[in-house]
């Protein structure tokens, strides 16, 4: 028999939020397909339950494109499966499926006693409070805080106020706005940072000659004086 992991997420009946991002970002679709496929370790979900969710900075969710939310959850998941008396057999950083970047997708596990498990991933440190469901293919843990990566945490610290700001502001606030939302975090300003070049360079370039002009009119006196 096919396991639903919604259908087991919502017989919990605390796991809504969790639920909405598996099928807005259409990932559900990929794990269950993933436990069909005979050849597979399983699969270990940490499940934030809502409560977890209510935690996060307002409007942080909203402010994740949908390849950051596919992160997200990918880095819950775990492509095999994991009992609960297991735990202690990783090794750390341990390997989910958002990918292994060492310093910005780490999650470091400890257990305590055989059935206490804690998380770190850099940003969040969080508990294994119960388990959800379990077999010999899948298993589910909720846990009391979202696991949140460094890579979604570093980025989004910067452009957060950059909206109220942008409001009503001066077209340079705008250009560094639009830098910061984008992946070319620097590149137009700095482009509009080069283009004030010249005109700084020029500006000092007549300072100087003016000094010029002026020590040459002042030496021509004083060599007028001399002669005489």
């Amino acid at each position: 028999t096919s396991i639903d992991i919604v259908q087991i997420l919502r017989k919990a009946k605390r796991f809504s939020v969790l639920i909405r991002l598996l099928k807005t970002t259409q990932l559900i679709n990929q794990l269950n397909s993933q436990l069909l496929t005979s050849g597979s370790g399983g699969l270990t979900l940490f499940a934030p339950e809502d409560s977890a969710f209510s935690k996060l900075k307002a409007g942080f969710l909203n402010s994740l494109s949908d390849r950051q939310k596919v992160e997200l959850l990918q880095f819950h998941t775990l492509s095999s499966f994991i009992s609960i008396s297991n735990f202690d057999t990783l090794t750390n950083p341990v390997q989910t499926q958002a990918g292994d970047d060492p310093k910005r997708l780490q999650l470091n596990v400890t257990t305590f006693g055989g059935s206490q498990v804690s998380m770190a991933t850099g940003a969040v440190n969080a508990s294994v409070t119960g388990t959800v469901y379990t077999d010999n293919k899948l298993a589910i843990y909720q846990v009391d805080k979202v696991l949140l990566p460094l890579d979604l945490v570093l980025p989004s610290e910067a452009p957060a106020p950059a909206p109220g700001k942008a409001k009503g502001a001066s077209p340079k606030t705008d250009k560094t706005k639009s830098g910061a939302d984008d992946g070319a975090a620097g590149g137009d300003s700095d482009n509009g940072d080069n283009k004030d070049l010249p005109a700084e360079a020029s500006s000092a370039g007549s300072v100087s000659f003016k000094f010029g002009v002026v020590a040459f009119v002042f030496g021509v006196a004083l060599m007028g004086e001399a002669v005489v």
